[in-house]
Order: C-alpha cells, then structure tokens, then sequence
C-alpha cells in the first residue's frame, strides 16, 4: 500500500522544515510546503526538499484571473512538485487554465472546496445559503467537470464525494487527528483510519506530527493505525 501520509512543514525556516523532513520521510508518503515556509524561504525550499527525493505538496490555493493562475501552475511546475492546490471557488475558466498548464504529465491539480476550518455560519457570513456539504457537492461538481483530477474536502465530505464522483478522482483531507488529539482551529474532522476507510487517498497531517514531542514517533504510530 502506497503511505497516504502527507506530513504539513508548517515551520518557519529551511533549518526547520529540513530536519523535520529528514526525521520522518521513512512514516510519510510526501511533504506539504504551504503558504508560511514558501513565504519565508521561496521556491528554493521546494528545490531542497526535493533534492531528498521526498514527494512534494505545493499547498499555496493559487485564486485570481486565469492566465495568472496558469502562469503560476506553470512555474510550479517547473519546481517538480507533485500536487498543487487552486480554489475551485475560482470558477471554471479559472479551473481549467490550470489543468490545461499542468497538463497530464504535470502535477496533480487539487480543487480546493471548503476549508477545514469553516462551518455552516462562516458560510452564512459570505453569503452562501449551503451548508458545508452542500458547496463541497457543488464546487467538486464544477471543478471536475472543468477537467481536475482531484480535491481537497474535509474527511466528513469523502464518503458522499465517492459516491457522486468518478474512482480516479483523488481526494485530499487535512482535518486530520489522531483519536485524542486536540481539534485546534479544525471543525470538521476524523481519525487517519476512519478518513482511508471513508476512501480518502491522501492525509494532510501537520500538527499532530510537526508538534509531536517525537515526530517520527507520532508519524510511525500514525501509519500503523492505517493498518
């Protein structure tokens, strides 16, 4: 079985994001680079965390004009990552611009849904009369059919989204925690084993690992849940 694990480099510096990479890339399938260390320390650090042969998640939700958008998934490109992520809620000229400048040997095109982070009131509060599962079912719809081959949904949407899309499409959870960990700024959560056996294909796992008193230990303990 291919490890499912993405572990989140949510650290500010290369010196910390490398170490930890260094320290649990035998429990992980790949790396997460998102906003804060791409920030911090630009395109090299993907170049460096390639370099150790690791699979990268470039998690930036690129959401503006398409050309700008496929100019961006172009450069990401470039950098060799694996996966990216776009806001599905940049509607579909925006949706395909990206698949079309990823291409089907680029990377792996993630529409992103609804954040983990949001419930039926943050939505009521842009106005969106749906609640979370609602959008999730209606952007995953538009961002499939503008061609992407995969989403990123809380684990609560992943059983609905298996029986709406087709088996190819791969699904992306973050929200996701170990039983007795402590849900944070997350709202719609699930166990790793619940979440694979929901039919999710990756696990975007930060704190629980990076925060670990001993995080090749809490990736390694992790992994064995899966079973």
């Amino acid at each position: 079985m291919r490890n499912p694990i993405i572990a989140a480099l949510d650290v500010s510096t290369a010196e910390e994001a490398l170490a930890l990479a260094q320290a649990v890339a035998p429990a992980v399938g790949a790396f997460k680079i998102g906003k804060e260390l791409f920030v911090a320390e630009g395109p090299d650090i993907v170049r460096r965390v390639r370099d150790t042969g690791a699979a990268v998640f470039l998690d930036l939700k690129f959401h503006d004009i398409p050309n700008t958008v496929a100019k961006a998934v172009t450069s990401a490109a470039r950098l060799d990552v694996q996966l990216l992520t776009v806001h599905a809620s940049g509607g579909t000229a925006m949706l395909r611009a990206a698949q079309e400048a990823a291409g089907d040997n680029g990377p792996l095109v993630l529409g992103v849904t609804v954040l983990t982070s949001m419930d039926e009131s943050d939505l009521a509060e842009l106005g969106i009369q749906k609640t979370p599962a609602e959008q999730v079912h209606h952007l995953a719809k538009l961002a499939t059919t503008a061609g992407l081959r995969g989403l990123v949904c809380s684990p609560q949407e992943i059983a609905p989204l298996r029986e709406l899309l087709p088996a190819e499409v791969q699904l992306v959870t973050p929200g996701i925690r170990p039983a007795g960990s402590a849900s944070g700024d997350q709202k719609r959560v699930m166990t790793p084993a619940d979440a694979i056996n929901a039919g999710a294909d990756w696990l975007v796992i930060g704190r629980p690992i990076y925060a670990a008193e001993n995080p090749r230990a809490a990736a390694e303990a992790i992994r064995a849940s899966l079973g």
